[in-house]
């Protein structure tokens, strides 16, 4: 077991099975030293806990949930594509969007479920930049979707 997914069994996480592309894209690509995710929903067993918009029909802190499980479903395509989380030298960026209610403007807040999850389970390492996006709709009508850019160490 790497050190990363260790940290996570000791959260009481652990990784899930990649999510399948509900399209035409892969969930996660390698471009030399940096691995790109697409947009990760808050799947969880193939499905997802809750839809709408943040403000409305869930709330911040139930988006702040799923926004930490879409950073769990990214670390997961990342490893797909790394072979081991031991090989992150960073987050570099997040960029979560949020479904919205017109009068919601908490998206930063809804987004540190992502940011936190990868402090806490990468130390430094997972510290980044982000940008915290409100939309009016996402695919499946998820309330969250996260993707982000992770640096490699060259081994591997």
């Amino acid at each position: 077991m790497s050190a990363v997914e260790a940290k996570l069994a000791e959260l009481g996480l652990s990784l899930p099975e990649v999510v399948p592309p509900l399209a035409a894209y892969r969930p996660a690509v390698l471009s030399g030293r940096y691995v790109h995710t697409a947009g990760q929903l808050p799947m969880v067993g193939g499905e997802l806990p809750l839809t709408g918009k943040v403000g409305a029909e869930v709330t911040a802190e139930e988006a702040k949930e799923l926004a930490r499980t879409c950073a769990l479903n990214a670390l997961a395509a990342v490893k797909s594509v790394a072979g081991d989380l031991d090989r992150v030298a960073r987050v570099v960026k997040v960029v979560g969007f949020v479904a919205s209610a017109t009068d919601f403007t908490g998206q930063p807040g809804v987004l540190n479920g992502a940011s936190e999850l990868l402090v806490e389970v990468l130390g430094d390492k997972g510290v980044h930049a982000r940008s915290a996006v409100g939309v009016a709709v996402l695919p499946l009508d998820a309330p969250v979707e996260v993707e982000i850019q992770v640096e490699l160490t060259d081994a591997g």
